[in-house]
This record gives structure tokens, C-alpha cells and sequence, in this order.
């Protein structure tokens, strides 16, 4: 395995999650009992750029030409959405803004709403769609230099490009990177929102590290993934979004300003945690270990009490989480999920029931499982109501946490 950031072959093991199936594959009933492909999940290091990175197993094609995930239905993230929208207006006035991967429309929906021109860019025909039909024009492609050199010949620059979400999901950084630098104007921004490593080594989000997400970044790595194809980091934001993520702010080298303090501070919180080396990473794997055994020894115990334990949601990190634990519909009955794509399917690999949320309230289980645990203000209102007969709400990351629900 080369890094495909800088070619070398000096890698080092992080964490080895085994070989499961990629996250998104959600099974139709008439899969459940046909083959499933699996793939190693093994995350490494390069020594040399530090670009944590998994082997490029899967291609996005596979993945994204009909996505599972639509982002419109956590309302939180349409939240953070708008007031992104609402900054980036008030800051650089854009006549013109792209967004790359830019799903059902949840963030460019804002920027019509400012009568504002905007494209999105967004590979999987079915999210497509549903922005289009909210009023987003969408073009349905991958990013690539030729296709960010087209989108500028035909459209003109863009003021402001956005790229949220995506930029741990393309295996080639470098050629994706100079698609960025072919939509953004010569004095424009480059606004990306990606996990933060720091973050999910400090937490153990162990079950963020999937296939589609092909690597991981913090301000030191991301630095030198943005000059590949042309583009300085000029400020860095510490969002809350998905456990802890950075939003990376570039410009176009030949006009780009110096990093600011905030740049400065955030490589020196990485420094001291030993990111910048590989001592900082050798301790992940045991935390990630017990995180696997303090979750099955909970759902073995309440299957043993004759409690019964269901899931929230079905998201891509969850069956990270429910492969690596192994984890069967004899420990976790079912999961429910608000998107109307998922009911009726299972989840890759372990093979559980996904529901429409309606389920928990017929059958009272006496605890919930919250899988998308980054959710864990809006879900736990949302889940209220599980208190009502005295259910209880359990969390696994970053440790195993039960709490009441309070109704």
C-alpha cells in the first residue's frame, strides 16, 4: 500500500476493525440470504505526510451513484446548514456559489432562499433528484479537474465552493483537490467541513472509520492535502458537527493570506496530543477494544435479564459498530430509522431489521440504543417520550453510557 498523498510506503497499523461490508449497502429482503462482498477495514498512517488513510477497497461510483443517506433528515444538520449559509453571505457576499457533494439540497436550498446563483454538483442520481425538486439546480457528476474546469467554462467561478462531508470520501485527494481549485475564483473561498482526527482518536469514534470514508485528516495532513492541487488553508474552525470537525477555509495559493492565529493554535493541539507522529496513535487500539467489550457485555446481560434492547437510527457509522461487535438481531431486536429508504431493509452484514421510529412507542423496549451518538441533543429529545413506560436511552461512544429518557 502506497499514501496517496505522497506515494510513500512507510505505513503503520492505527486500528484493525477486521472485514466487513461497506456501510451504506443496505439489504432488501430479497438480499438477506444471497452473499455479501466484505472488505478489510484496516486504518494506517503515513509516517512520513501523516495522512491517516484506509486502502482504496471500494470505488465512490460503487457507493454513490445511489446513496442511502440523505441529509435533510437530521434537523440539526439543516440547522448548522442555514447558519453556515447565513456567515458565508454576510462574509464574502458571493454572486456565485458550488457545492461538491452537496447531497438533497439541505445547504443550497439556503443559498436560493438569498436569491443567490448556485450549482450543486452531486454524483448519486437519487439525492439528486430530490434536490432538484426542491428548486436546486444540480449537475450529476463526480468531481474531477476536468469536471471543475468544465463546470467554470460554462457556469464562470465560483465566489465561494463548499465541500462538506466529502473530503475524507474520494480516494484520489490530489486530483479532487485541483477540481476544488478549478470551480473556485482566483480571489474566491474554499469552505470544507471534515471530521477532525483529533476528535476521534481523543473520543475512540472508531465507528466514523468506514469504507466509503478513505481518510482522515487533521490541520497538519489537511495542509498538505489542499497544496497538492493548488490551495493554502488561510483559517480553521473547530465545529461540533459528527463528534468534533474542522472547517477548513482556503484560497488559491498565488492570493491566499497567511494562516491565521487560529491555524497556529489548532496544529499546536495536535502537536501535544502526538499527532504529528506515530506515538500518538498507539494506544487507539486497546480503547477501541473495550469499547467492543463494555457494549457486549451490556447486551449480553439485559438478553440474559430478558430486557429487550432496539436501535435508533441506521447510519453508516452504526454498522461500523454493530460489525465490529458482531453484534445479531438476538442482542439488538430491530433499528429504526426516519428515512422511508431504510424501512424494510437490514443492515449490511448484520443483517437487523430497520423499522420507521413508529416501532419503539408500539413495543416499549426497555432500552434504546442510540447508534448516531454525534446526534445526542437532538436525539435524546426526540426520544423523550421512551421514559414514559421507563425506558432508558444507551449510548457507546465515546464509553457506554445509560441514561433516563425524560418524558
Amino acid at each position: 500500500m502506497n499514501c496517496r498523498l505522497c506515494g510513500s510506503t512507510n505505513l503503520a497499523s492505527v486500528v484493525d476493525l477486521g472485514a466487513t461490508p461497506p456501510c451504506e449497502l443496505f439489504l432488501s429482503a430479497e438480499a438477506v440470504d444471497a452473499p455479501e462482498m466484505t472488505y478489510p477495514l484496516h486504518l494506517r498512517l503515513c509516517v512520513d505526510c501523516l495522512l491517516a488513510q484506509l486502502p482504496p477497497l471500494i470505488t465512490p461510483e460503487e457507493t454513490f451513484t445511489e446513496y442511502a443517506y440523505f441529509s435533510s433528515f437530521s434537523d440539526s444538520w439543516v440547522r448548522h446548514a442555514k447558519d453556515f449559509v447565513d456567515a458565508q453571505v454576510a462574509r464574502t457576499d458571493p454572486k456565485f456559489v458550488v457545492e461538491v457533494a452537496s447531497n438533497d439540497g439541505y445547504l443550497l436550498q439556503h443559498v436560493v432562499g438569498h436569491g443567490i446563483r448556485c450549482l450543486g454538483v452531486e454524483p448519486s442520481v437519487n439525492v439528486g433528484e430530490a434536490a432538484r425538486e426542491k428548486g436546486v439546480p444540480t449537475l450529476t457528476a463526480f468531481l474531477s479537474p476536468e469536471t471543475g474546469q468544465a463546470v467554470r467554462d460554462e457556469h464562470g467561478p465560483a465566489d465561494l465552493v463548499v465541500a462538506n462531508n466529502v473530503y475524507a470520501h474520494i480516494p484520489d485527494v490530489v486530483g479532487f483537490t485541483q477540481g476544488l481549485r478549478a470551480l473556485v475564483a482566483d480571489d474566491g473561498w474554499v469552505s470544507i467541513e471534515v471530521q477532525h482526527l483529533l476528535t476521534l482518536i481523543e473520543l475512540n469514534q472508531y465507528d466514523t472509520i468506514y469504507h466509503e470514508h478513505f481518510q482522515y485528516y487533521t490541520v497538519a495532513s489537511a495542509k498538505r492535502a489542499l497544496a497538492s492541487g493548488g490551495l493554502s488553508l488561510v483559517d480553521v474552525e473547530l465545529v461540533p458537527t459528527h463528534g468534533g470537525s474542522i472547517r477548513l477555509l482556503a484560497q488559491p495559493t498565488e492570493n491566499a493570506g497567511e494562516p491565521t492565529q487560529r491555524v497556529l493554535d489548532v496544529l499546536a493541539r495536535e502537536k501535544a496530543a502526538g499527532l504529528h507522529e506515530l506515538a500518538g496513535y498507539t494506544e487507539f487500539a486497546e480503547r477501541v477494544a473495550k469499547v467492543r467489550r463494555d457494549l457486549l457485555r451490556f447486551l449480553v446481560d439485559a438478553a440474559e435479564q430478558g430486557r429487550t434492547v432496539v436501535g435508533y437510527g441506521a447510519p453508516g457509522k452504526g454498522n461500523t459498530l454493530l460489525n465490529h461487535c458482531g453484534i445479531r438481531s438476538d442482542l439488538l431486536r430491530y433499528t429504526v430509522d426516519r428515512n422511508p429508504y431504510k424501512h424494510g431493509r437490514f443492515t449490511p452484514g448484520t443483517r437487523i431489521p430497520i423499522l420507521p421510529p413508529e416501532q419503539i412507542a408500539a413495543d416499549k423496549p426497555d432500552y434504546v440504543l442510540v447508534l448516531p451518538w454525534n446526534l445526542r441533543a437532538e436525539l435524546t429529545a426526540q426520544l423523550s417520550y421512551v421514559g414514559e413506560w421507563g425506558g432508558k436511552l444507551v449510548f457507546p461512544i465515546p464509553h457506554l453510557e445509560i441514561v433516563e429518557a425524560k418524558s
